[in-house]
C-alpha cells in the first residue's frame, strides 16, 4: 500500500520519520487553500508576521477544513501507523513566505499544549503565550506522540524543507551540540505538495532560510493515544480516527 512507512525508504520506527509522497491530489490540496482563504484570520489564534502565518488552534479556527485534512486516506495512515485508538492534540498552519528570513535551529519538540496550568508531578517548564498553556511532560507521553505534516507547497533544500538527523528520537532527550557530525545521518525531508512526513517529536529537526522565493505551507498535527493524569487536559482533544 502506498502508505506503508515500514516498507519506505525511511522507517518511521528505526529513523524517527519517514515520507509519504501520494496522499493529498491536487484537487485536494486546493480545497484546503480555499478553505483556508476564507477563514477569518482576526482571532487571537491567528499569527501574521513578514516572515510567517501561522494559525494555532487549527481545527478549531477553520473547522471546516477537518474533514478535508483528516480525510479517508490520512484515517487509513494513522489507524496503520500508530493504532486505532490515537486523536488529535494539537494542529497548527503555517506558511513560511517566499521571502522569509526565518530559520529554525536544531531542536526537539519538548512541549504539550495544555487546557490550564496544573501543576501535576513529572510536568516541568511551564509557559503561557496569548492565554495557551505549555508544559514539558515526562518523556514517556513525548514518545508516543506522532507528529503528521501536510505539505500544500512542493518543498525541498531550497524554502525550508526540514533537516533531520536519522534516529535521533531513541536518544531520548538530547541538546542539538551534542550532535556527532562525522557519524549522525542529517537528511534534507523534500516533499511534494500533496505529501506527508510523519515524525518522533524527539527527532532533532531545523528548517533553513528560503533561498528560492517560493513559499512553504505546511499543515502540522500531533496524535497521542493518552489521557493526562490528574486535572491536566489537552488544549485541543480531537477524536477523528
Amino acid at each position: 500500500m502506498f502508505f506503508d512507512a515500514d516498507e519506505h525508504k525511511y522507517n518511521l520506527r528505526q529513523d524517527g520519520f519517514t515520507m509519504l509522497p501520494l496522499v493529498f491530489t491536487t484537487d485536494e490540496v486546493k480545497a484546503i487553500e480555499r478553505c483556508i482563504a476564507n477563514a477569518d484570520n482576526s482571532g487571537v489564534n491567528f499569527r501574521k508576521t513578514a516572515d510567517l502565518f501561522a494559525i494555532r488552534r487549527f481545527f478549531s479556527e477553520v473547522p471546516d477544513v477537518l474533514p478535508l485534512v483528516v480525510n479517508d486516506k490520512l484515517k487509513a495512515i494513522v489507524r496503520k501507523l500508530f493504532g486505532s485508538d490515537y486523536f488529535v492534540v494539537k494542529s497548527i498552519y503555517f506558511d513560511k513566505p517566499g521571502n522569509s528570513n526565518w530559520f529554525v535551529a536544531y531542536h526537539q519538540d519538548l512541549t504539550i499544549a495544555v487546557k490550564e496550568k496544573q501543576p501535576t508531578d513529572g510536568y516541568t517548564n511551564w509557559t503561557v503565550k496569548q492565554g495557551q498553556y505549555a508544559v514539558q511532560p515526562p518523556i514517556e507521553v513525548l514518545e508516543n506522540i506522532f507528529t503528521v505534516r501536510i505539505h500544500l507547497d512542493d518543498t525541498d533544500a531550497d524554502n525550508g524543507a526540514l533537516k533531520v538527523i536519522a534516529a535521533s528520537h531513541i536518544k531520548g532527550i538530547c541538546r542539538p551540540e551534542n550532535i556527532d557530525w562525522e557519524n549522525d545521518r542529517e537528511y534534507i525531508c523534500e516533499v511534494p505538495a500533496g505529501g506527508v512526513m510523519i515524525m518522533k517529536p524527539l527527532l532533532l529537526h531545523a528548517s533553513n532560510r528560503t533561498t528560492n522565493n517560493n513559499n512553504r505551507r505546511v499543515i502540522h498535527i500531533e496524535f497521542s493515544s493518552l489521557t493526562l493524569p490528574d486535572e491536566l487536559q489537552w488544549a485541543e482533544r480531537i477524536e477523528v480516527i
